[in-house]
């Protein structure tokens, strides 16, 4: 049902973001087995706790509105969580934990956009206790959007010179493949000629 005033849509979105928080404790966990970078692992296993108390503060924040915590299913979490189960299945090594890291920022990025709104939306509605609450967990988002960003400092140079290895792997199989055409031919060429003779003689 559409939100007719401010109240509604603050309900609406806190519902929204805790069906989002709930989908992410079960992908934190895929999110750690699959980083190669122990630092990035610890991150992500780090944030899962952070995660759980997260949903705690939200339904502190559904009691004071009077209401049982429930969510409503968040389409825009739930894309987010498949695009970085998709980089699972298709990369690997340091390009993977770049990835891996691309996909936990967009997350962030969305969780800050969300609390930094519901806080904003609770100002309004003169909520200071969930104002405050809130604002705790936007604190707390931003802090691992920072922390992310310090570990990918280290990973994507790394990446890059997985690619480049990669890509100078490649070259030497290319000029190694070519140099056995080119000696086939060779080969294939003697034999060619000595038979013209033959048939000459």
């Amino acid at each position: 049902m559409a939100a007719e005033n401010l109240h509604e849509l603050f309900v609406n979105e806190l519902r929204d973001i805790y069906d989002a928080e709930k989908q992410l404790t079960k992908a934190l966990p895929k999110l750690a087995r699959a980083a190669n970078s122990e630092e990035l692992r610890a991150a992500f296993e780090e944030h899962l706790e952070v995660t759980r108390a997260q949903i705690g503060r939200l339904e502190e924040v559904f009691k004071l509105l009077g209401m049982a915590a429930r969510g409503k299913p968040c389409e825009g979490m739930k894309g987010l969580i498949e695009e970085g189960e998709e980089v699972m299945e298709e990369m690997e090594g340091s390009t993977l934990d770049a990835a891996l890291i691309a996909s936990a920022q967009k997350v962030e990025h969305y969780e800050i956009a969300t609390y930094g709104t519901l806080a904003t939306f609770a100002e309004v509605l003169e909520m200071q206790d969930a104002k405050d609450l809130l604002g705790q967990t936007l604190e707390e988002e931003k802090e691992a959007d920072e922390k992310l960003t310090a570990i990918a400092s280290q990973i994507n140079p790394a990446a890059e010179t997985e690619d480049q290895e990669e890509g100078e792997e490649e070259g030497r199989m290319v000029a190694a493949g070519a140099r056995s055409i080119r000696g086939g031919s060779s080969s294939g060429g003697r034999k060619n000629s000595g038979g013209s003779r033959s048939k000459k003689r």
